[in-house]
This record gives structure tokens, C-alpha cells and sequence, in this order.
């Protein structure tokens, strides 16, 4: 799996015109899935991205988690994660998984990541999306599994 996750003040997901998620202080997580990908890896993701330690602390050092700071997830599929643009002009999937496995995969990202007691919102699987985030810090990550 992998998952760009950017520490947010807001952020939404909009499908024709209707909001299907949204959050305010937290996470978005941008997450794809690769064809080799496992249920293990997702819950290696949601234990991860969970208690990274991305937050300002009172001293003002990166050390507090999501669920430290009360923040909540905004978790978007985005299989274009896997696209390989190294040879031409039009990027290869090929290493993504398939829809059927995908959407089992980041349902099961979701499932984890709440089950560790976050407030989580999401897209909508396979739907054109539009993302609307305010990124603070600015703080990017990039995050493979194992």
C-alpha cells in the first residue's frame, strides 16, 4: 500500500456536488493499493498512520499523534498512487490492484484506522472525486508498507 497523507485544518471530498466527506483538524490520507497488497498491509497502514507522530507538542516538536490531538482522517482510494510514468508519456497501472481487491483493501484501511477510536470520513470507491484541503505546516508524507 502506499498512502500520501497530509496533516490538514480541513479538508472534503466532493462527488457530483455532494459532499461525501469531510473533516476538519486531522489527516487526509491519499491511499492506494497494489496488487500484491494483503489485509495485513492495511492494518500495518492504519496502525502507522495513526500514531505518527506529525503533530506539534507544547514545546513545539513533532510529537503527537492524530489521536493525541483529537484530529480525525479523511481517507480517499487514489489508485493512481501505482502509476509508472518512468517510460513514455502515458503512465502504466499495472502495479495497482484491481478494483474487486482495492475496494476491499481500503474499506479494510478504514475499518482499522476506526477501530483504533478515530473519527474517520471518506470518498466514495471508484467515483470521479474532488478534493479541497487546507494543507498546515505544510506537513507531506509518503508512506509504503512493508
Amino acid at each position: 500500500m502506499r498512502a500520501v497523507v497530509q496533516r490538514v485544518t480541513r479538508g472534503t471530498v466532493t462527488v457530483d456536488r455532494e459532499i461525501a466527506g469531510q473533516i476538519g483538524h486531522g489527516l487526509l490520507v491519499l491511499l492506494g493499493v497494489a496488487d500484491g497488497d494483503n489485509p495485513k498491509d492495511a492494518d500495518w497502514m492504519a496502525a502507522k498512520i495513526a500514531h505518527l507522530r506529525i503533530f506539534e507538542d507544547d514545546a513545539g516538536k513533532l510529537n503527537r499523534s492524530v489521536i493525541d490531538c483529537n484530529g480525525a482522517i479523511l481517507a480517499v482510494s487514489q489508485f493512481t498512487l501505482y502509476g509508472d510514468c518512468r517510460k513514455g508519456r502515458r503512465p502504466s497501472f499495472v502495479k495497482a490492484a484491481g478494483s474487486e481487491k482495492g475496494e476491499a483493501l481500503y474499506h479494510r484501511f478504514v475499518e482499522q484506522t476506526r477501530a483504533l477510536g478515530l473519527e474517520v470520513a471518506t470518498g466514495r470507491f471508484g467515483q470521479r472525486m474532488d478534493v479541497a484541503l487546507v494543507n498546515h505546516g505544510p506537513v507531506t508524507l509518503i508512506i509504503d508498507s512493508p
